[in-house]
This record gives structure tokens, C-alpha cells and sequence, in this order.
């Protein structure tokens, strides 16, 4: 599948589509219990292990729900899939307030995790057949670019409320307010526009599983597009958790570090704007961005001062536009039949390698020691990919 030369004027459709998916990501983050729950934890008498394996079981949930969801999204609707997520993390919120203990907790993490790995793969399966089917693919890119900048935006709003509301309510009052966020999203996901119909009696998700993984190991373009999601993704996705302690190791005081986040969270925000307009970078323009980004991030980390964490949130920036282009890359190179299955399969991959991280890390010597650690595996990628493009332009070039 080619992009269009000329970007398609947007439609009823498409503005319906862009408008839900814009909702539905605001939705998704403004969740005032992401800066509390680790405190309901503590506060409810949980040890530090018990935590330790609560979150353990939610990364395990993800990874083991992700490919199956993905297949079961292209063997049903997607929509639906959309739609059930969000009512599975409110069940889970809505147990830890009412009966806080250890078996709510990891019930709620198994049914958070049940949720994500619904969505995963389905939304970006949905909008990218819906604007291909508006003949506005290439509008794919500037269009999840602006839903990951708004899903930043309820996140840093979601930490700037959660603490008035704690201070008014405790945790049923945020509790509640989570809840009710994710049955909102809920809603707004059935206003999701969908043409796809499966067919009936057709392959069950087993089937589409086994054809999906068949396309990625036949051809080698999709391949390449699969790897480059999770190598673009996981590193910088698991150390924004170490962030706060990385701008707390420049000597600032506690109170100063939300500021800094700031910095950092506004470099990644940019850079999900400017998606669009990157939409068509070459091969080799995707390898200096990651190298420019990864070396940033390497001096910013090593400086150990304020004002060099403006360098990790240009690098921040830049991840976070690598990250949606590859994404976009890989949804132009996969069929619809397979879509959310491959996105998926990317996804794993994903989970895994932040899991990866997060063992790395935790041997490091300082914060950002990681960090600048964490550039190489960037530096790498765009290596390979710089000589990919050497050798695809040789090719041409030695062709009649």
C-alpha cells in the first residue's frame, strides 16, 4: 500500500474519527489515580514485594494478552475491543477503593492489563483503515501525533488535580473520578466509525494469529517495519518512569522537580506535533534523528545539572516523533486483514524490551549513568538503518 501524493481533504467521517480518537486518548490518561496508587498500596499496608509483584503481575498480563487481542481485534470488531477496555480498567479502579487488599489490587492489575492489551493494536488498526479508507492515510502520522500529544497533556493535567482532590476527598474521591473517566472513555469508543465487517464463519483469531505471524516472516519490509516499533519504543518508554529521579539527582529540591518534568514532558509533546510534518522523512533522515536524539539525551543525562534536561526533553521530542512515524511505517507496509495482529506483535515486542530496560537500569550506577547507557541501543538502530538505506540506494543504482 502507496501514500497518497496529495493530503485528502478532511470529510465528515474523518473529522468524526479524529475527534472520537482525540476523546478517547484524553480519556485514556486523565486518570487522577496514576500519581496516588502506589500510595493506596503503601497506605492499605502492602510491602514493598507485595507492590514489587503487583506490578510484575501487570506487565505479565500485558504481555501475555497482547498478540491474542490483537488477533481476536482483526477477527472481530475492533470498536467492540475499544469499547471493552476501558469498562475492564474501571472495574479494576473501582475494586481497589472499595475493598483495598492485596487480591483486589492484583484482580484490578489483571483487569487493567486485560484492558490495555485490548486497545492495543485495535486503535491503531481502526484509524489507519478508516483514513485509508477516506483515501487520507497519509494523514496517519500528524493524526496519532496529535492524539499522543493531548494523551501527554491529560496526564500532566490528571498530576496537577489529583492532589486537590486527594486533599478533598481521599482516595474514593479520586477513585471515583477514575472510574468515571474510563466509563466516559468507554462511551466516547462506541462513537468510533468502523466499515470493516468481518466476515461471518470466517477464521476464528487463531487462524488470523498464525496468517499474521506468516506475513511477517515472508516478507522482509514488514519484517523490518515490526523490529523498528519496539527498538524505537521500549528504551525511552521505560526511563521516562525514571525521570523524576533523574531531575532529583541534579541537586534540585523536591518541589523544583515537577518543573523540570515539565521540560521534559513539553519536549515530548512537541515532538508528537510535529509527526505530521515529518511524515515523510527518508531511511536515512529516520537514522539521524535517532542519533541526534540518542546523543542528547547522553550529554543532557551525563551533564547532572538543571538546565542540561532541556537536552532530554529535545531527545524525549525526538523519541516520541520516531516513535509515531514508526508506528505509521508499519501500518503502511501491513494488509487490514492482519493489522491489529502485526500492531500487536510490535507491541510484545515493546513490553518486552522495556522489561529489558528496567533490569539494565536497575544495575546502573546513578540515573544518568542509564541513561546515557540507554542511548547505545538507539545509536545501533540507526546504524542499521542508515546502512539499509546504503545498500537499497546501491541497488537501485546498479539496476538497468
Amino acid at each position: 500500500m502507496t501514500l497518497s501524493p496529495e493530503r485528502a481533504p478532511a470529510t465528515a467521517g474523518t473529522r468524526r474519527l479524529t475527534r472520537t480518537l482525540y476523546a478517547s486518548a484524553f480519556c485514556d490518561e486523565f486518570v487522577l489515580l496514576y500519581p496516588v496508587y502506589a500510595l493506596l498500596f503503601s497506605d492499605t499496608g502492602l510491602s514493598v514485594w507485595q507492590i514489587s509483584s503487583l506490578f510484575a503481575l501487570w506487565s505479565l498480563t500485558g504481555v501475555l494478552l497482547e498478540v491474542p487481542s490483537g488477533a481476536w481485534a482483526d477477527a472481530v470488531s475492533r470498536r467492540l475491543l475499544l469499547v471493552l477496555g476501558p469498562l475492564l480498567t474501571a472495574a479494576g479502579f473501582a475494586l481497589w477503593v472499595l475493598v483495598p487488599s492485596y487480591g483486589a489490587f492484583a484482580l484490578g492489575f489483571v483487569l487493567w492489563g486485560a484492558g490495555g492489551a485490548l486497545g492495543s493494536g485495535a486503535q491503531e488498526a481502526l484509524v489507519y483503515d478508516e483514513l485509508d479508507r477516506a483515501g487520507a492515510a497519509d494523514r496517519y502520522a500528524g493524526v496519532m501525533g496529535r492524539a499522543r500529544a493531548i494523551g501527554i497533556a491529560a496526564t500532566m493535567a490528571a498530576m496537577g488535580l489529583a492532589g486537590p482532590v486527594f486533599a478533598w476527598g481521599g482516595y474514593d474521591a479520586v477513585g471515583a473520578a477514575s472510574v468515571l473517566i474510563c466509563l466516559v472513555g468507554a462511551a466516547v469508543a462506541t462513537r468510533f466509525p468502523e466499515h470493516r465487517e468481518p466476515s461471518a464463519g470466517g477464521p476464528g483469531w487463531t487462524a488470523t494469529l498464525r496468517a499474521g505471524l506468516a506475513d511477517a516472516r515472508t516478507d522482509r519490509s514488514v519484517r523490518g517495519a515490526l523490529l523498528l516499533v519496539p527498538a524505537v519504543t521500549a528504551v525511552w518508554g521505560a526511563l521516562d518512569e525514571y525521570t523524576p529521579l533523574l531531575a532529583l539527582d541534579t541537586g534540585v529540591a523536591e518541589e523544583t522537580v515537577p518543573w523540570l518534568l515539565l521540560v521534559i514532558w513539553a519536549g515530548a509533546t512537541g515532538g508528537s506535533l510535529l509527526a505530521g510534518a515529518a511524515g515523510r522523512l527518508t531511511t536515512t533522515g529516520f537514522a539521524a534523528l535517532l542519533t541526534g536524539s540518542a546523543l542528547a539525551m547522553a550529554v543532557g543525562a551525563a551533564a547532572g545539572t538543571p538546565a542540561a534536561l532541556v537536552l532530554v526533553g529535545l531527545a524525549f521530542g525526538g523519541f516520541q516523533l520516531a516513535t509515531v512515524l514508526a508506528d505509521a511505517r508499519l501500518q503502511q507496509r501491513i494488509d487490514d486483514t492482519g493489522r491489529a495482529t502485526l500492531t500487536s506483535v510490535a507491541g510484545l515486542g515493546t513490553e518486552l524490551g522495556t522489561l529489558a530496560t528496567y533490569a539494565v537500569a536497575s544495575t546502573a550506577t546513578g540515573h544518568g549513568t542509564a541513561f546515557a547507557l540507554a542511548a547505545v541501543p538507539y545509536l545501533l538502530t540507526a546504524l542499521a538503518l542508515a546502512t539499509a538505506a546504503r545498500a537499497t540506494a546501491a541497488a537501485a543504482r546498479a539496476r538497468p
